[in-house]
């Protein structure tokens, strides 16, 4: 039997969605709680990262019950420091008022990992940034930024936090938005608890590879979790892992095994018209079925392509793995 890593998903892939166009959402409401249940469905899953603040009316016991009942773990809290009271940013809004509302939720949703046992706090700042030129002042916007991650990491020494990084959505541009800039901002933070979330789908939309990316993250040791799916390449479209950048996804999870890299291989999906347990069934599929092709890949043999920057034998080699070799 194949030992797997273990699979997760962020809960929202469990609940329902809205956009301009169907605004009354692509099905009924769902609480964290019917997430919950509905992520139970699926065989392999065993953590998910959830959203902060719960859905009204949903307690922490509550949410603790419903995760044992299920056989489900919380890897991570998302603060929902993204939606409309911080439109103007939550790190970086010039409002000191706002900051301090985010902040606070941010503090609130490290109490939440202490209790859940969780391994972070998921900071995903999409508000922070700009739309327009000459709209910020680029230092300020930026040390706002940074200061006010040092401050949240700092106050809390015992956790990680985990900057999730995005090119852009909702913000045109926001702060935290690649690899290299992430790496650069921690390092201003200076603090040895604070790395970072990658995102498969921002690093493509963002003109990234995102293998460079995991081993650029790798090597200076901030990888604390990955989020996978997949997407056309102009927006975030978080599709189903796999359905359209098959040889890159592969690449990707080489350099995580290459690395001994062993987290948590996990969903961050949107499927708005599909059944979102068929969805998780189905990408969680694909991922067992990369890692039996990392198992066959010839490593010996790439490494040495490699070496040569012999494209065409590279190539062979990923095909023979992922689809098995050519019959005479």
């Amino acid at each position: 039997m194949t030992d797997y890593p273990r699979f997760g998903a962020g809960l929202w892939h469990f609940a329902t969605y809205v956009d301009r166009y169907a605004s009354d959402g692509y099905g009924p409401a769902r609480t964290t709680l019917d997430a919950i249940e509905l992520a139970g469905q699926v065989e392999d899953l065993s953590v998910v990262d959830l959203n902060y603040p719960f859905t009204p009316g949903v307690g922490l016991s509550e949410v603790k019950d419903a995760l044992a009942a299920q056989g489900l773990t919380a890897i991570g809290i998302t603060p929902e420091i993204y939606l409309r009271k911080f439109a103007k940013g939550a790190f970086t809004n010039p409002d000191p008022g706002v900051r301090k509302q985010a902040l606070d939720l941010m503090h609130e949703s490290a109490g939440i990992v202490r209790e859940l046992g969780a391994d972070y706090v998921k900071i995903w700042p999409g508000q922070d940034g700009w739309d327009y030129p000459f709209q910020v002042d680029h230092r300020t916007l930026w040390k706002l930024a940074v200061d006010g991650m040092r401050e949240l990491a700092g106050a809390h020494p015992d956790l990680r936090f985990a900057i999730e990084y995005k090119p852009r959505e909702p913000r045109v541009k926001m702060t935290w938005d690649s690899a290299a800039r992430s790496i650069l901002g921690i390092q201003q933070i200076g603090l040895d608890n604070v790395g970072v979330l990658l995102d498969f789908g921002h690093s493509l939309y963002g003109g990234e590879s995102p293998a460079d990316a995991a081993q650029l993250l790798i090597d200076h040791g901030l990888l604390y979790g990955m989020d996978v799916n997949d997407n056309l390449r102009g927006w975030d479209d978080d599709l189903v892992v796999g359905t359209v950048h098959l040889t890159e996804i592969f690449e990707y999870f080489h350099t995580l095994r290459k690395n001994n890299w062993e987290g948590v291989w996990q969903l961050d999906q949107f499927p708005f018209r599909e059944d979102s347990v068929d969805a998780a069934r189905t990408s969680i599929g694909i991922l067992k079925r990369l890692y039996r092709a990392l198992d066959r890949l010839d490593t010996t043999a790439l490494a040495e392509a490699q070496e040569r920057q012999d494209a065409m034998a590279a190539q062979r080699l990923v095909q023979n793995a992922l689809f098995g070799e050519v019959a005479d």
